[in-house]
């Protein structure tokens, strides 16, 4: 009842906008296309509206009419252009929160439409400066998880942090934002050649990739099969191409440093080398699952869930992969973690993303394919990047199929 008052005082165009606004922000905070468009549809019929949405990654189409009314007499079509998503589990739970309180009659259409504009204010410093900590803690605790020598370690850490320096850099610089990746590949490939030439021998390709992982599309390829198999296929397409560009983007970057210091004369020196006992791995989980909650901007009260599945994520993989084969593993990991997602939501009344992203993160296959594809360019020969690449579909169709009996085994709450 509350509900049909708050539509009564509402307009049919204010009604629109409101859900013109939720789409945007969903989209924005990296929902992939099913669950936006079937969340959209959901809060639309709650409203009194009529929607058709068509999402893709760089874009929504929103159809919408009055039931109430003759057919064609209210038709109206809204596009938006919201750019590519990016995860943010802190905005994505407040906009569930709107919608909800929305639907459920405690909150005006009008005053959540406010709400959701509120959630466009840019970040404070602090956040800044947790972004870039983000990105140098990610890569090191990454480095530390290979049980790499602890100069390798620190070397990740210091590029890391120089890439989270240059994410900042390209959000207020367009021009830049379009070469970043490349960027960021010459600037990891730099560092670590002269890291490994002027102090000390490294395992090269290793430490590029650990500086470069919260950059890989490994999310994005699996978001993107994910769309194919509920049949999204222009969505799925669309997001699958833009992670393989990411991966080849990163290489082109890397690849110029190598062919530039070689060019100089600059050798780098390469020592294949893990020396890190268990207790060194045991802490960098910690401390990368702290990193994940921090780059996926969780509230500082999900820190401990978002933690905890993270490192449940990676734990059951770990062991699950010893017991019954690396590719089960994933399977294992992706299936528990989506179906906690999802009963933490019918229970919670959240997003199940909450757990289920951190859960599935260290679990991509984006690090096998970045390795795959490096090995090709330097070896010039495809042979040389087969077994990345094979290794690289066989995790993703193991995470898939996680996702697909995880969705099974628990439904959805409402898509989010």
């Amino acid at each position: 009842m509350q509900t049909r008052d708050a539509m009564t005082v509402a307009s049919y165009t204010e009604r629109i906008a409101f859900v013109v606004e939720l789409a945007r922000h969903l989209h924005a905070y990296g929902t992939t296309s099913q669950r936006l468009e079937a969340a959209i549809e959901l809060v639309a019929h709650k409203l009194g509206l009529a929607c058709e949405p068509w999402s893709n990654p760089t874009g929504i189409i929103l159809a919408f009419s009055d039931p109430s009314r003759p057919a064609g007499e209210t038709d109206t079509t809204r596009l938006i252009r919201p750019g590519l998503g990016d995860t943010n589990l802190y905005k994505l739970c407040e906009a569930d929160r709107i919608a909800e309180d929305v639907i459920c009659g405690r909150m005006g259409v009008v005053a959540g439409h406010e709400a959701l504009r509120r959630l466009d204010r840019p970040t404070g410093r602090r956040g800044q400066v947790m972004l870039v900590l983000g990105f140098a803690l990610a890569s090191a605790a990454v480095a530390a998880l290979f049980r790499l020598p602890n100069l390798d370690i620190a070397t990740a850490g210091m590029i890391g942090c120089l890439i989270g320096g240059l994410v900042l850099a390209a959000q207020r610089r367009p021009r830049l934002h379009e070469g970043f990746e490349a960027l960021a590949g010459l600037l990891a490939g730099t560092v670590a050649i002269l890291v490994s030439s002027l102090v000390a021998p490294l395992n090269l390709n290793t430490v590029v990739i650990a500086s470069l992982i919260v950059l890989l599309p490994g999310m994005t390829l699996a978001l993107a099969t994910n769309e194919l198999t509920s049949r999204h296929l222009v969505s799925g397409t669309a997001r699958f191409a833009g992670a393989l560009m990411t991966v080849i983007n990163l290489t082109i970057g890397t690849a110029i440093a190598l062919g530039g210091a070689e060019l100089l004369g600059i050798a780098p020196h390469i020592r294949a080398l893990r020396p890190q006992p268990d207790w060194v791995a045991w802490v960098a989980m910690v401390l990368a699952a702290y990193s994940f909650a921090v780059l996926f901007q969780a509230h500082r009260r999900d820190y401990p869930l978002v933690m905890l599945s993270a490192m449940a994520g990676y734990l059951i993989s770990r062991f699950g992969g010893e017991w019954l084969g690396a590719q089960a593993g994933v399977f294992l990991a992706a299936l528990a973690t989506t179906a906690a997602g999802n009963a933490y939501a019918r229970w919670a009344n959240r997003p199940g993303a909450l757990i289920r992203l951190p859960g599935i993160i260290m679990l991509v296959p984006g690090s096998v394919a970045l390795r795959g594809v490096i090995s090709l360019v330097q070896a010039q020969s495809l042979n040389a990047g087969q077994d990345a690449a094979l290794a690289a579909l066989n995790t993703l169709m193991a995470l898939l199929a996680g996702l697909i009996f995880g969705n099974l085994l628990v439904s959805a709450r409402r898509n989010l």
